[in-house]
């Protein structure tokens, strides 16, 4: 054999070993984010033993994993959650200051941006977004002069911005602001069929999701099956091909419309809603399950979370079927309070995170950036994710000398602040609830009125946040007040150097 051919296939073989040490490398796992909407931390069993809804396979992925108890969205509602979720970096930092996008918003991720599915793509991931987006989309316009209708979008053209502008090689969610499937830009079927469910109980669609057009033939309940189905395909196909993938699963659910499909009806105590959970319980098995007969769960971290506390309206189910999402703490969606930020959080990796954990530490959705490239070994610009810290420590049971987060900024509907520091909790407006409690949950709280200019709170002595210490411990409220103005006349929230 020639000097040649042997240098050829020396090199060769090299390369095919470097090639199966990227394929094997352990630092390359398979992630799946699982986003829901408007899940209480109380909804799971798991996390509340006098939950009415049976959560069996999220209770198995907390036994197979890790389960957090302080685990926080940034925002007290979902657009501000989304977007601070995919970029690290509080939303009010953007050009959303208060409330959500509508159907019809431009994008919220600034084109340029650098996002964590971004990110993996760059380290040869495919990423898919599957399910609800709601951080904006541009479409092309018939007039152009106009306004982003479902009559004046020009559907047989593809989105001018869509997941796949930040950092998505794939995605399938709707075409807002109509109801019909989109696929990598693409309608499936033009909405044409105007609808009108305004008949419906409020607490059952709600919002502005009970009227306007859809795909002829679209249903609310085909939503979960559908992304269940194109879920499966992608980690199907991806493990196939042997390339290593980002799922970032978000079904709309339980948010309104609630509307589970017919086998889970009376699968819970909690009426609709409670069933509506089960079938979010459901969709999770089943893609933990083709997970495992694609050969993938052992190399594959997954996360499940919310963006957000469960709707107020499920106050009303404390009463009808004693069962409390919030877990018996004060705060519903949109609010300052815990009920509004405070999440279920589960994370499972096999071999990385010990099985049946729990931790304290508090977290934030932000820290998912941050995590993720340092699982990757990704260097963070400082530019980038400016308010995301890497809990890979606290995932993989590491023993903590400090706290990981300096503090969490917490954000409401109405645009109002809260910061939490340790045991700590600044609510910086004076008291009172954004949204309008329950009597009855404050009664059974033991909720005390006052007068103070602001809200000060600590959750060791008192974790329903029911008596103001704001007049009792001004001190610490100044400190709290200080360090929540920093970071928001900075451009980050992390240390000089970043952790």
């Amino acid at each position: 054999m020639s000097v040649c051919r042997k240098v050829f296939f020396l090199l060769l073989f090299l390369f095919g070993i470097c090639f199966s040490l990227i394929a094997a490398d352990p630092k390359r796992p398979n992630i799946i984010m699982i986003l829901a909407d408007d899940l209480g931390q109380g909804d799971l069993s798991c996390n509340n033993p006098d939950s009415k809804i049976p959560t069996p396979h999220l209770d198995q992925l907390a036994a197979e994993g890790i389960n957090f108890s302080d685990a926080h969205s940034p925002s007290g509602v979902c657009s501000p959650t989304r977007y601070a979720l995919l970029t690290g970096r509080y939303a009010w930092r953007s050009a959303l200051k208060k409330g959500v996008l509508n159907g019809a918003s431009p994008p919220l991720i600034e084109r340029g941006r650098l996002t964590f599915p971004s990110m993996l793509r760059s380290r040869g991931y495919s990423t898919a977004a599957i399910g609800k987006w709601h951080l904006g989309h541009e479409w092309p316009l018939k007039e152009s002069s106009g306004k982003v209708t479902p009559g004046n979008i020009d559907w047989d053209q593809p989105a001018k911005y869509s997941a796949l502008d930040a950092g998505f090689t794939y995605h399938f969610g709707l075409a807002r602001p109509a109801w019909a499937f989109m696929e990598n830009g693409h309608v499936i079927s033009e909405p044409t069929e105007a609808f009108d469910l305004s008949h419906i109980p409020s607490e059952i669609i709600g919002g502005n999701n009970n009227r306007g057009f859809r795909q002829p033939g679209f249903e609310f309940e085909d939503m979960i099956p559908a992304w269940i189905e194109k879920a499966n395909g992608f980690i199907e196909r991806n493990s196939e091909l042997d390339t290593p993938f980002f799922v970032y699963f978000a079904p709309i659910c339980p948010h309104r419309p609630i509307n589970p499909n017919s086998e889970f009806h009376g699968k819970s105590e909690c009426g609709v809603f409670g069933d509506f959970v089960v079938e979010l319980d459901d969709a999770v098995g089943q893609l933990l399950a083709t997970l495992e007969k694609a050969g993938q769960a052992d190399n594959t971290l997954v996360i499940f979370s919310a963006d957000n506390g469960a709707e107020i309206n499920t106050y009303g189910h404390i009463e009808k079927y004693d069962h409390w999402s919030s877990n018996g703490r004060r705060g519903a969606k949109r609010d300052l309070y815990e009920g509004g930020h405070r999440v279920p959080f589960i994370a499972r990796w096999p071999e990385h995170i010990p099985a049946g954990s729990q931790s304290e530490e508090v977290i934030c959705l932000t820290d998912i950036f941050a995590t993720v490239a340092a699982i990757i070994d990704f260097k963070v610009p400082e530019i980038a994710a400016e308010d995301s810290y890497s809990i890979l420590p606290a995932l993989t049971g590491e023993t903590l000398r400090r706290p990981i987060r300096e503090a969490t900024v917490h954000h409401s509907s109405r645009g109002n602040f809260a910061i939490r520091q340790g045991d700590w909790v600044y609510i910086d407006h004076s008291t009172g609830a954004e949204n309008k409690e329950s009597d009855y949950a404050l009664k059974t709280l033991g909720v005390l009125d006052d007068s103070e200019p602001a809200e000060l709170y600590n959750l060791v002595d008192d974790p329903n946040q029911t008596t103001n210490v704001y007049g009792r411990h001004p001190e610490k409220a100044l400190e709290l007040k200080k360090r929540l103005d920093r970071y928001r006349s900075n451009s980050s929230s992390l240390p000089h150097s970043r952790p």
